[in-house]
């Protein structure tokens, strides 16, 4: 089976080397093993994501060297794509109207987790006809997916055997917001299968998403992609870098390097090179491998400055 890797950005700045560094490693992946490239542009929001950024991304891509295959996939022009599969699931009697703000799920005794993310406590999931109607009149829900007391396992790419129990540590989820804009899980699920995604690769923050995407995949009658979690990559004083925070990002780097020194500088935090020297990606493909990329967080080598 041919492998079809994916970069998947968000729109909604400039790219960062963090956001580099991904699309780098999933392209040598891919490439590696002879394997397709797929660009999809994860834009659902289109308030925060304007077009003129993905068009940035798309012209930074070309500059470093990372060539694509197929038509590039924007997920804000996908919503009836969408519709189809949140139907299937509301035909299994899984959704359900959730009326929770993002400031009552912090504040509530539901269990929180390492990494910050909140267990839903599965306030509205038994709401009657009656209350639902009653609390539609002040406040728009957003569509949450009812999990089952079920384990879902697999190895990662990187990060090895990870495992996560739906219920206990995650809890339903929201699959549609209330303004109507699609989720994230449901988005990227329904995107990745059919468009045949054969390995997603992308940052660490990430992982614990993976489980829930698997799930879908399986509910939906798909076969789940291979999972690779990178290491973030942070700068030299451990700092995440940040779209945010407008971190070395392609503009300001493209003012005074060439595509080679931002290639060698990544390769070179991610153990694919012994020095951070200047190197065209295509140069990387034939000496990639998974085993070279460590467990830790990567950092930026201080000939950035």
């Amino acid at each position: 089976m041919e492998t079809i890797g994916r970069f998947a950005p968000s729109p909604s700045g400039r790219m960062h080397l963090g956001n580099v560094l991904c699309a780098l490693l999933a392209w040598l992946s891919a490439r590696r093993q002879g394997g397709a490239y797929l660009l999809r542009i994860e834009d659902l929001d289109t308030m925060r994501c304007p077009r003129s950024f993905a068009e940035l991304i798309i012209d930074d891509l070309r500059w470093l060297g990372l060539d694509t295959d197929g038509e590039v996939l924007y997920q804000s022009e996908r919503t009836a794509i969408y519709e189809e599969y949140e139907a299937i699931l509301r035909e299994k009697g899984l959704l359900y109207p959730c009326f929770c703000s993002r400031a009552a799920l912090h504040a509530a005794s539901a269990p929180h987790l390492s990494d910050g993310r909140v267990v839903y406590a599965g306030t509205c999931r038994e709401l009657t006809e009656a209350e639902t109607a009653e609390k539609r009149k002040t406040r728009a829900p957003a569509t949450r997916v009812r999990v089952p007391h079920e384990t879902i396992s697999f190895t990662d790419g990187v990060y090895g055997p990870y495992r996560e129990a739906l219920a206990e540590e995650c809890g339903d989820f929201i699959i549609r917001r209330s303004d109507g804009v699609f989720a994230y899980q449901l988005a990227v699920t329904v995107d990745d299968a059919l468009s045949g995604v054969t390995e997603v690769v992308r940052g660490s923050d990430l992982l614990s998403s993976a489980p829930r995407q698997i799930w879908l995949h399986r509910l939906f009658g798909f076969t789940p992609p291979a999972f690779v979690h990178i290491p973030l990559l942070c700068d030299r004083d451990g700092r995440r870098l940040s779209k945010r925070d407008e971190d070395l990002d392609l503009g300001l780097l493209r003012r005074r390097c060439k595509p080679e020194q931002v290639v060698g500088w990544l390769a070179f935090a991610a153990g694919l090179i012994d020095s951070p020297e200047p190197v065209a990606a295509r140069e990387l493909i034939d000496h990639f491998a998974w085993e070279l990329v460590p467990r830790h967080e990567l950092r930026l080598p201080d000939v950035i400055g």
